[in-house]
């Protein structure tokens, strides 16, 4: 078989609010979820079941993976065995009782810890890639509880379309219809951990939360879904910027912008997006804060539609856990150390 290739959109929280706090200290949400054409891509192809040498018979070392794109060389120095990807395929593999020979490739495009889900977003690539090279139906119950094990994230990015995110991430419902709205995504390249974004809530959600928000009519244009989203927000903002306080002047550049219907955080931070009507707006925003802030990370991009014939989304899924959360794979590559250079 010839190589496959999926791409792992950009994610957006067109709102996002903190409903709660679990006793096992997880935060409840709230979000609308959509995605950009802005996107890392993950390619897999047919890896080597086994391996001689020497004259001896030696088992899979698993998959390999080789990473490419300009934000390639900031996933080097991670421990490959946490890599999101490489987590996806040996779950994958376990839960199908198969080797997890492949060869992955990872074009990264997207900031690294920037709250646009590009590591959930690679690995949710990743599973429907290798579903796709090992011929496992996306339908599979299996294929989204894999996800819901990896990260709270993975589940929407295994969707890949606009939907309503509650829960821990494990909770994916329908989401009206969102009309043609293009964004602009700014990063200023400063990496922020979503933990530490959620450690400085404590300081802030006390005792009152946000209640859901979530409306049921479509916005008929761009303009309309930037007043529904105007009566809501994204309660990670403050927080975020106690971590990166930039955000505030990235979120000043995205306002002053022509056309520009909506400035607001994505996620966690720091990549911040600016939501404008049609595209020549978008273009010029996001050349014009180039321009001014050669250091960031600027994107024009159109929000995706939801295909028409997009599988239902999954009920029942189990919230993660330390019980449900897919384990860290033990020494993955035996022969190159992890990593390949693309």
């Amino acid at each position: 078989m010839s190589s496959i290739a999926e791409a792992a959109p950009a994610k957006l929280n067109l709102y996002l609010h903190v409903v709660g706090r679990r006793d096992d200290g997880y935060h409840e949400l709230d979000s609308l979820v959509a995605f950009a054409d802005v996107a890392d891509r993950v390619t897999v192809q047919p890896g080597v079941a086994r391996i001689a040498l020497r004259g001896v018979d030696l088992p899979p070392v698993g998959p390999r993976l080789a990473i490419s794109g300009p934000f390639g060389p900031a996933l080097m120095g991670e421990n490959p065995a946490n890599n999101l990807v490489i987590r996806a395929a040996h779950a994958l593999a376990a839960r199908l009782g198969r080797e997890a020979d492949a060869m992955i490739v990872l074009e990264k495009v997207l900031p690294i810890a920037s709250g646009i889900g590009g590591g959930s977003a690679d690995a949710a690539a990743t599973l429907r890639a290798l579903a796709r090279l090992w011929g496992v139906p996306v339908t599979d119950p299996r294929f989204y509880e894999i996800a819901a094990s990896l990260g709270a994230d993975v589940p929407v990015c295994v969707a890949g379309r606009s939907c309503y995110f509650g829960g821990v991430g494990e909770v994916l419902e329908e989401a009206p219809a969102l009309p043609d709205t293009f964004a602009v995504l700014v990063n200023p390249g400063v990496p922020v951990p979503t933990p530490a974004v959620f450690k400085a809530c404590k300081g802030i959600f006390k005792s009152t939360f946000s209640a859901p928000a979530r409306f049921t009519e479509a916005p008929a244009d761009a303009a309309a879904l930037a007043v529904l989203l105007k009566e809501r927000r994204n309660d990670l903002t403050e927080p975020a910027l106690t971590v990166a306080p930039v955000i505030a002047d990235v979120l000043v550049a995205l306002d002053s912008t022509d056309g520009c219907l909506l400035a607001r955080l994505s996620g966690s931070g720091a990549t911040c997006f600016g939501l404008y009507a049609d595209a020549e707006q978008a273009d010029a925003a996001a050349r014009s804060i180039q321009t001014a802030q050669p250091r960031w990370w600027a994107k024009a991009a159109r929000l995706l539609p939801t295909p028409a014939d997009a599988p239902p989304l999954p009920k029942g899924l189990a919230a993660p856990s330390a019980v449900t959360t897919a384990p860290v794979p033990p020494v993955p590559f035996p022969d190159t150390g992890g990593w390949g250079v693309g």
